[in-house]
This record gives structure tokens, sequence and C-alpha cells, in this order.
């Protein structure tokens, strides 16, 4: 039973390791590793919960309708992204002890607007 709830999710862990290959090899190109990966771990932390959201409202409608195989259906994919953000969360706290740089981001410049005639 274990093998045929896993065998539901595979086209969603193929179309997220497909997209996850293309944005991070894009991103890479146009900017450096680190910007890359932080790009990556960003992006899939929106997509999980989105999916994450998506997936529990599903399952919550099915509990109430008494439709067990989409409840079964639901929660797979739901514990699915669940894993997924877990396994985001924990890749952002390797990728910020590897890099403290990225931990503290860069801020506007706090200048004051004086008129033309004022002294500077």
């Amino acid at each position: 039973m274990f093998f045929v709830r896993l065998s539901r999710i595979v086209p969603l862990l193929i179309a997220l390791a497909l997209l996850a290959a293309i944005v991070y090899l894009v991103a890479r190109a146009v900017t450096s590793p680190p910007r890359a990966k932080e790009i990556l771990i960003r992006l899939f932390t929106w997509i999980t919960l989105v999916l994450s959201a998506v997936f529990g409202l599903f399952s919550l409608y099915a509990l109430f309708e008494h439709n067990a195989p989409v409840l079964d259906l639901a929660a797979s994919f739901l514990i699915t992204a669940l894993i997924g953000l877990a396994a985001i969360r924990i890749a952002n706290h390797v990728f910020l002890k590897h890099n403290p740089g990225y931990r503290s981001k860069p801020m506007r410049a706090n200048t004051k607007w004086r008129w033309p005639w004022q002294q500077r």
C-alpha cells in the first residue's frame, strides 16, 4: 500500500525536481552559485507553502465530505509538500551556516532629502 501511495506522488516529485534544476541552472548562469542557491531556497519555500495550503484544504474538504479516496490522495500530496518544506528549511539552515554573509541583507541608504538652497 505504501508503494501505491508513493507512485501517486512521483509525477509531483519529478516536476519539482525539473523545476529546481532549471531554476538553479538559469540563476547560476546569471548570478553567483550562492545567490542561485538563495533564489532556489526562497522560491521552493513559497512553492511548498502554497502546495501545503492547497492540499491541506483539499484534505479538509475530503474529510468533511467523507470521501476516503480523495482524502488519501490529498493527504499523500500534503505529506509530500510538508516533507519538502522541512527539507527546504534544513537546506536554508545549512546554507546560512556555510554562508554567514547572507544573514544580514544590505539596506538602503537612509538619506535626508534637502531643498536645493539648503546647505549641506
